[in-house]
């Protein structure tokens, strides 16, 4: 068990946590601080034009059939998620700032890249993850918004025109743009995957960057000690646990097969970084984007570590499946 926990620590959240311990003693200030968000913002036009390039259009036709799959990640990503991210801010004595981020959490489409392995690892039906995990980001970038607004507003959230426009501009616009030009860029993607990669994940620590310099220069250490980082992770473990078990559950129920209760389980429990850091600087003021974020990512790597240990022993229990 120790083995595979280790296996499943990722040198990207090393990254990032070496990211936010830069922001904290070297923030970004000044003039350096408005060079650094004008490339925050160019990375994040530049992420998800990587991301629109990378979804391939044969995946999704040969997944779209299972449509009841779909509906099934999507209804758990955005509408048992947000009304366990409500349930988690009503708890008396919460405070404001955990309550926030473990909601804003909870908007938040699924992943797209460690979705579908694990659901390779597991052998589950991956046409039908690559689809539901491109459904559930694309659908993220119109719903997350409007939920953040909805319920959010008074966390800082701004659903305003110029949010709209930024959302456009930054998010879809390149999105589409990538996945338009697919044709022309797909090969020099498939080709160089490790430096893309390398862009693409560079892109979210320099957001994080800037993310973290705003609120430390803000005063984040001082409103959230210890204990409380603690209590982020409680919470994170407890609402990845009833993501996990409620996909499971829910797979049984509506008679899927084996198969396709994998990509329930995984694409409808997990939680996008990629995406959630961008809207994040979107539609929230940049000295409470830190403190928003950081559930987000400590929840990231719990939820690596411990998809990455049910994947194993899911193959391991169907080791003819899938071959």
């Amino acid at each position: 068990m120790i083995s595979r926990i280790k296996s499943a620590l990722d040198p990207y959240i090393i990254a990032l946590l070496c990211t936010v311990a830069l922001a904290s003693i070297l923030p970004a200030r000044g003039t350096v601080a408005t060079g650094f968000e004008w490339a925050a913002n160019a990375g994040i036009v530049l992420l998800f034009f990587l991301h629109g390039a990378k979804l391939s259009r044969e995946a999704i036709v040969a997944g779209a059939g299972h449509w009841r799959l779909h509906l099934a990640v999507l209804a758990v990503t955005f509408v048992l998620f947000p009304l366990l991210g409500l349930a988690v801010r009503a708890i008396p004595g919460l405070p404001v700032l955990i309550a926030s981020g473990m909601l804003f959490l909870t908007l938040l489409p699924s992943t797209v890249q460690s979705s579908i392995a694990f659901t390779s690892i597991a052998r589950g039906n991956v046409a039908a993850a690559v689809c539901s995990a491109s459904f559930s980001n694309i659908l993220g970038l119109f719903v997350t918004p409007l939920l953040a607004g909805l319920l959010m507003g008074g966390a800082g959230a701004q659903l305003s025109a110029s949010s709209v426009e930024k959302i456009v501009a930054q998010l879809l616009l390149p999105f589409l743009a990538g996945h338009l030009l697919r044709p022309v860029v797909g090969r020099f993607i498939t080709r160089h995957k490790s430096l893309v990669g390398y862009v693409d994940r560079g892109s979210i620590l320099l957001v994080v960057y800037t993310a973290f310099s705003a609120a430390v220069i803000g005063g984040l250490w001082h409103k959230l000690p210890l204990d409380q980082l603690g209590l982020i992770l409680l919470l994170n473990v407890v609402l990845l646990a009833i993501g996990l078990a409620a996909t499971w559950t829910l797979g049984r129920v509506m008679g899927f097969d084996r198969a396709d209760q994998i990509v329930l389980l995984f694409c409808g429990s997990k939680k996008s970084l990629a995406s959630g850091v961008p809207m994040a600087g979107v539609l929230f003021p940049p000295a409470a984007v830190g403190v928003v974020i950081l559930p987000l990512m400590l929840f990231h790597q719990i939820q690596l570590m411990a998809c990455a240990v049910i994947a194993r022993q899911l193959a391991g229990q169907n080791p003819g499946e899938g071959d």
